[in-house]
């Protein structure tokens, strides 16, 4: 039992490892962390519902997800082939894709959730 609560810390620390590099190299991680942010501000003044947050926590794991996946495969295609090959371009370009489609997808989740109360708030505040 020891060893297997042992092995779990391990796989723990290579995890947090794999997320500091990322954040630590990726420009556009922390992009992602802004916007992150940003979001969940605006989301808490809006005092969005539940089932609202679920999405919103969802759209963001989904983008850090294809963002962390496709680091991972720019450096194994990196490893694999160091020199300029049209096969590793491509695997790094439709990389790059997953992770432009996450975002669009995440900006309309965010326009569709959190749009019509933020206008409706910003109304308000410019009629008072």
């Amino acid at each position: 039992m020891k060893s297997f609560f042992l092995s779990r810390i391990q796989a723990f620390r290579h995890a947090f490892r794999g997320l500091f590099y990322v954040m630590k190299t990726q420009r556009n991680a922390w992009i992602h962390t802004f916007v992150t942010v940003s979001v969940i501000i605006v989301g808490g003044w809006l005092r969005l519902s539940l089932s609202d947050w679920s999405i919103i926590i969802l759209t963001i794991a989904l983008v850090f997800m294809a963002e962390f996946i496709n680091t991972s495969i720019e450096a194994v295609v990196d490893l694999a082939s160091p020199n300029k090959h049209p096969l590793a371009k491509i695997g790094k370009d439709v990389g790059a894709a997953a992770v432009l489609i996450a975002a669009f997808a995440a900006v309309l989740v965010g326009m569709f959730i959190l749009g019509p109360p933020l206008i409706e708030k910003i109304s308000l505040l410019l009629i008072d």
